[in-house]
């Protein structure tokens, strides 16, 4: 059965879907902003709060996925934090200028994070997303997991890049696993997932209240996600 991810905000949202079968948590914060890093704080609440793996966001601010050096030490320090908290892992992307992973930043990432799960989030949708794949696979900087919507909006509309990205996935036990994420909801994961058949899948308002944020996870939602994966 395919894992499912939830996108959480603080401990109640961590125990609301842990109770009702997610099985791995992105914890992020000011999702306004498409997710920033949350507070010591919350981590430390949320990492206490559940037994299932917490990734945690680590994305300074929300003006792009290009870092300078002179970011690297807020970084840094924001996965000691994350280690000594006891989170599963991380979640973290970076590119460069011209749209390409930034393999600097991300070896710098990785060999601070030795030991954490690394997710590459969705700055591959930045990117030509196929070819970011590509060199990610071929790249000694291994990283955990791809959350992609396949470099579209939502998982629907690059459903046929993100299927082509799973295809590659499977030629090796070493490439990173594809998380398809964006848009996925009760209403499409079913066609979705016969059509990708992917290992995860990762959720985000779509298991809210109204889809919203704002409000609270409805746990009947990732009870009925979890249902059709099945």
């Amino acid at each position: 059965m395919s894992k499912v991810e939830i996108i959480v905000l603080n401990a109640e949202d961590a125990r609301t879907a842990e109770a009702y079968g997610a099985d791995r948590l992105e914890l992020v914060s000011a999702m306004t902003e498409g997710g920033l890093t949350p507070s010591h704080g919350i981590m430390k609440t949320v990492v206490r709060s559940v037994k299932i793996p917490v990734m945690v966001m680590v994305r300074p601010h929300s003006f792009s996925f290009v870092y300078r050096k002179e970011e690297w030490e807020a970084i840094r320090e924001d996965i000691k934090i994350i280690k000594e908290l006891g989170a599963a892992g991380m979640v973290f992307g970076a590119i460069d200028d011209q749209q390409k992973v930034d393999f600097d930043m991300l070896s710098m990432v990785l060999e601070e994070a030795k030991g954490l799960s690394v997710t590459f989030h969705r700055a591959i949708d930045e990117t030509n997303s196929l070819e970011a794949y590509h060199s990610l696979c071929q790249s000694p900087f291994k990283v955990d997991r791809i959350l992609t919507s396949g470099g579209r909006p939502t998982v629907s509309e690059g459903l046929d890049s993100v299927k082509k990205m799973i295809n590659v996935s499977q030629t090796s036990k070493d490439n990173p696993i594809i998380m398809p994420g964006s848009g996925l909801s009760v209403n499409n994961i079913e066609y979705i997932h016969n059509q990708l058949h992917a290992a995860e899948y990762h959720f985000g308002s779509a298991v809210r209240k109204d889809a919203d944020f704002h409000n609270q996870i409805n746990g009947d939602e990732i009870q009925k996600i979890k249902k059709i994966l099945s």
